[in-house]
Formats: C-alpha cells, structure tokens, sequence
C-alpha cells in the first residue's frame, strides 16, 4: 500500500477496521519489544543469578531516561508526521522525516557521552549497592555504547507507523526479538559474557534492524522517504517535534525520577532481593503496558489525521474503542498477577527467597492494574492530537505529584509494605484524575464545534 493510499484511508476507512489494522502490528510489535527484555532478564536471572536481576533492576532508570529521549523525538516526529499527512503537506512530511534522524543521532551520542563518564556515580545514585553495581555497570556499558543506534531504530518505527507501514514496523521489531532471542544464550553461556552478553545480543539484533529500515526509507517511490538534502536541523521542525514530544519524554524522564526513588526505598527497606523482586514485577508488568502502548500506538495516526482533518466523530470513536481494548488488555494482566504470581516469578529465578519478594510485588504493583489501560489511552489521545500540556500533566500527576510523595512517606510507618502499597495508591488517583480530564474535552469539544 502507498503511503498516500494509507494516509487517505485514516480519514475514510471504518474506525474500527483503521484500528485494528493499525493496532495489531503494533501491539505485535510492542509484545515483541518487551519480550526480548523479558528474554534477556530471563537468560540473566537463570544464568548469571539473582544479584545480576538486581543489577539490571538497577538499570530500568537509566534505561527510562534515554527512552524519554527517544520516545520525546520518535513520538513528537510520528505525531507531526500524522497531522501533515492529514493536511497533504507532503514536502513537510519528508523533512520531517529528516530531522527525526539527526536528532536522534546527535542525542542518542551525547546522551552517551555523558553518561559513560560518570556511570559508576549515575548507577549508585539510582540504588546500586556495592553487590550489584559490577552487573549493572558490564550490561550499560555496552548499551550506551550502542545508544545512537537504540534512538534512531526506535524513532524510525514509529515514523514507519505513521507513515501507514504498521506491519512493516511490526515485522522488523519481531525479527529484532528473534534475533536477540537467538544471540542471548551464544553470548551468555557459549562466549561466557555473562550480562554483557546480553547487551551485545541486544545492540546487535538493533543494527540489524535499522539497516532494514534504511532500506524501506531510502525507497523514493514512497509518499514518505528520506532525501539527504533534507536530514539536518530546521529550527521551526525541531520546535515543533519538542513541543508534542515533550509530554513522553516527561513521563519517561519521570518514570527514571520515580524509580530511582523506589530502588532506593526498597534498598533501604528489603535489600538487594527486594530491588530484584521490583526487577522482575516490573518486567512481568511491562509487558501489559507495552501492550496498551500498542493500541495507543495504534490510535495515534487516527486521532492524529483526523484531528488535523476535523472529523472529530471519528477522532473520538478511536478514542472509545482504544480505552476499552487497553481495559481488557491491563485486566489480563491483573488476573495473572493476582492468581499466578509464582509462576511468573519462577521463569525469572529458581532462588526462593527472591521468587517470595516477587510475588509480593506482583500483587501490589499491579493491584489496580484494570483501570490503568483507559488512563495510558487518555494520557496518549492528548498527545496524539499535540495537546501537550494536558498530556503533560496527566503524565507528571501519577508520577511525580502523587507516587513520590508516597513513596517517601508511607514507608515511614509501614516499611517495605509502604514502597509497595504506594504504587497502586497513585494509580487510583491519576486514573480518576485522566477520566476527568477527558470528560470535560469532550463535553467542551462538542459544545464547540456542535456535532
């Protein structure tokens, strides 16, 4: 399908059918994504040991931070990409195209750089303890050394997506998990890398990727390619990409900010197997966010294009079927957590102690896990449609004006309890905080534009 056939049919084709069109391969996709950090976890905690999951725990705020840096380009560009393609301003598109790359490649490096220099200081900081800091400082080592690649595969997916390639950007992040699915075990137990083995798998199986999409991109049959004339900084586009991706790259920067107060706490209060134990929840729950995000993803270019094309009656009924499709997917995600915790946890570990943490965790993280999947949605709908503010606040709410405070202060009374019990306290209150929100858009919507 041509990228100009594709962007029409996001103002024509049925809402539901667009959705699902564009939803399944990116939920495929975003499943793939987590699995193959599940994978790794797997791969590390069965074979290197339960202080190496402590060690990679340590790097989930690391790994957040250079996300909100990626995801603040890849979204902000795929969202504007959307909303030219809804205008029929193709010359924009293509040069939009071009910015996303050299942001991505000047960010990811300097992101790097700066923060190879201080690692050791940066990985204390976040809650390493003097046990777990060699695993985590091997495994981001050579992440960071690969980080310039990591931003520039992800921030081309998504413009794959936007620019209507949704199963293209599907296949190249299942073949990207298949590949490092199969490099994990030859670098972890037959080279004997031990964790590092692990990044390298993961870095590799990235290039491999983002050669692929070099490719798919350099095509100028396509509606939407690269033009090397126009891969440089235009101040006006790179404006705008900030503007939109500012609100992911607070709630990724913020993601980092909270969990480095949790390892933190939980160091504090349970040890090296309680870091661990968050490790392992976080993971398992991962994969239900990653999901949602999918159907997020999904929405996006919909809500986007017709936004920019003011068909709002179909703006809104993406909306609709995406928050129930992400209720249904986070309340699978309950449902296990609460009725098989020791199944999952035993997948990651054979260490007992660890696997009783874990469980623990499990039910707390994801106690109110059913009514996050309409609150992610909602969080995304403000995005897609470049209401930053309101994206921006819903997003920080949860994080930083709820679970922090929580965060420092039950524990003070209730301990490890406390750590956990703040999780699911916070996710109420956004959660009701986010329906409102979207109660008075919509109410202020139609009374606006009377359809």
């Amino acid at each position: 399908m041509s990228n100009k056939k594709a962007a029409l049919e996001l103002g024509t084709k049925p809402v539901s059918q667009l959705l699902a069109q564009y939803a399944l391969p990116a939920i495929v996709a975003m499943v793939a994504m987590s699995l193959y950090n599940v994978v790794d976890s797997i791969f590390i905690g069965q074979g290197v040991g339960p202080l190496a999951i402590a060690g990679l725990a340590i790097t989930f705020p690391f790994m957040n931070l250079s996300a909100a840096f990626g995801a603040g380009i890849g979204v902000g560009a795929s969202t504007l990409l959307s909303v030219k393609l809804g205008q029929r301003d193709y010359d924009i598109a293509n040069r939009i195209l071009g910015n996303n790359v050299m942001l991505n490649i000047i960010v990811g490096i300097i992101f790097a750089g700066i923060s190879l220099l201080w690692l050791d200081d940066i990985l204390l900081f976040f809650g390493a303890s003097e046990a777990t800091l060699p695993y985590a400082r091997d495994y981001m080592v050579i992440i960071l050394l690969g980080n310039a690649v990591t931003h520039l595969h992800l921030g081309l997916n998504a413009m794959l997506r936007s620019a209507g390639k949704p199963r293209e950007a599907m296949y190249l992040t299942i073949a990207t998990v298949i590949l490092n699915a199969f490099l994990d075990p030859i670098f972890i137990y037959v080279l004997g890398l031990g964790i590092r083995g692990a990044a390298f798998a993961t870095i590799l199986s990235q290039i491999a990727a983002l050669v692929c999409q070099w490719w798919l991109f350099s095509k100028k049959d396509e509606l939407v390619h690269l033009e090397y004339s126009k891969v440089h900084l235009e101040a006006p586009i790179v404006k705008s990409i900030f503007s939109i991706g500012i609100s992911p790259f607070a709630m990724n920067a913020c993601a980092c900010l909270v969990v480095i107060f949790i390892n933190n706490s939980l160091m504090k209060y349970g040890g090296d197997m309680a870091v661990g134990a968050f490790g392992i929840a976080n993971r398992f729950a991962f994969i239900f966010v990653m999901v949602t995000l999918g159907v997020c993803q999904g929405m996006q270019p919909i809500t986007g294009y017709n936004f920019g094309a003011q068909n709002y009656n179909r703006m809104l009924e993406a909306l609709k079927l995406a928050s129930i499709s992400g209720t249904v997917v986070c309340a699978v995600g309950f449902m296990i957590a609460m009725f098989c915790p020791r199944f999952v946890a035993s997948m990651f570990t054979s260490d007992e102690t660890l696997i009783a943490h874990s469980i623990v965790a499990m039910k707390y993280i994801m106690a109110l896990f059913i009514i996050i999947g309409a609150q992610m949605v909602i969080t995304n709908f403000f995005q897609s449609i470049g209401s930053a503010k309101v994206s921006i606040f819903l997003s920080l709410s949860r994080q930083l004006l709820f679970l922090v405070p929580l965060i420092l202060i039950l524990p003070l009374s209730r301990g490890l309890e406390g750590v956990w019990l703040a999780m699911p306290v916070s996710d109420a209150i956004a959660a009701v905080m986010a329906y409102a929100m979207i109660a008075i858009y919509i109410h202020r919507i139609k009374k606006e534009r009377k359809f």
